[in-house]
């Protein structure tokens, strides 16, 4: 069967052709739920693998979603449902990929921050995106919104006096001040209000930890802020913040990349498609499937639902209940 060619665009042909592989090879680093007066989750922002900060809106993801019965996660059908979603807003935050996003404060007076590949820690204003015009990502090309908050990590000093490269950020956590884990195998501690770090540690230096990589995937502070828990490799360490001593490890069958407190449980995924729910004893309460096949992400909403990203460009939002409320690719390239 033939066709008029007469109109073929064979530049917009490879673009779409480029534009789709760039969106699969993506990855989400890190989500979050975006604080809001509403109980039901309305926006969720994401770090990708680009450097991108893009805050997306959950309602219009699952309106635009396949019914609920094409969703298939033991025959790995989700990521085939899923939706390209454009983004509220783009924010280019980081010079290569952007790996944690959370914010400090409450409400739309929070500010919202990433750090990065580039070592640096970047802070905007929640309310200035909310109330910005530029609503269309390919307006945001540029960062035209300038950040607030503006920290980087500390080079080393080797032989000769010649310095390191800027150790990376690969994630953080705030409270009355934030922390940070980096690939120097170091979780910092950094006072908001002077920009400079506090207090460092190592856990390199505990005997109980000698057997463990020497970098920080990923970090989180429970509720009542007395207990950070972070990973190295396959385990989840647990430190009593005020002591600043290790409490307990949590071994894992595979690599560990994002973690959060939820009650006395422990929430983590990684490099398998499961979210698991841990006790602070290490036993495996439960699993629940998820679309990205390599997870870099949990995040939970104060009413229980759940946000998983990673591989692909993909968040899989999941209800208190376990379903699969939607899932979408992140788009605004």
């Amino acid at each position: 069967m033939g066709g008029d060619a007469t109109n073929w665009d064979e530049s917009a042909y490879r673009a779409s052709i480029a534009k789709e592989r760039e969106l699969q090879a993506r990855t989400v680093f890190r989500t979050i739920f975006a604080p809001s007066q509403n109980p039901i989750p309305e926006t969720i922002v994401a770090a990708s693998s680009d450097g991108s900060v893009a805050p997306y809106s959950i309602s219009s993801c699952i309106s635009s979603s396949p019914p609920a019965h094409l969703y298939d996660i033991r025959h790995q059908k989700v990521s085939s449902a899923s939706i390209v979603a454009e983004p509220r807003c783009l924010l280019q935050g980081h010079d290569g990929p952007a790996y944690d996003v959370k914010f400090y404060g409450q409400g739309e007076d929070s500010l919202l921050l990433s750090c990065g590949d580039d070592g640096r820690i970047q802070g905007w204003r929640w309310k200035e995106i909310l109330n910005s015009d530029l609503t269309h990502a390919s307006h945001m090309r540029g960062n035209h919104l300038m950040s607030v908050l503006d920290l980087v990590n500390p080079q080393h000093r080797g032989p000769w006096g010649a310095l390191s490269p800027t150790p990376e950020n690969n994630a953080i956590a705030v409270d009355d001040q934030i922390i940070t884990g980096s690939e120097d195998g170091t979780v910092r501690m950094w006072d908001c209000k002077s920009g400079k770090c506090t207090y460092v540690i190592n856990p390199q230096k505990n005997v109980k930890l000698k057997a463990a990589s020497s970098w920080i995937s990923c970090i989180a502070l429970d509720i009542n802020e007395n207990w950070l828990a972070f990973s190295t490799d396959k385990s989840i360490s647990i430190w009593n913040l005020p002591t600043r001593e290790c409490i307990s490890m949590i071994g894992t069958h595979s690599l560990v990349q994002d973690i959060l407190f939820e009650d006395n449980q422990i929430l983590a995924v990684g490099a398998e498609p499961a979210l698991s729910h841990f006790n602070l004893n290490g036993a495996i309460l439960s699993q629940v499937q998820c679309a990205p096949q390599s997870a870099f992400s949990i995040s939970r909403h104060p009413s229980g639902v759940m946000a998983v990203g990673g591989y692909g460009g993909l968040v899989d939002v999941i209800s208190q209940f376990g379903s699969h409320l939607c899932t979408f690719r992140c788009g605004g390239c």
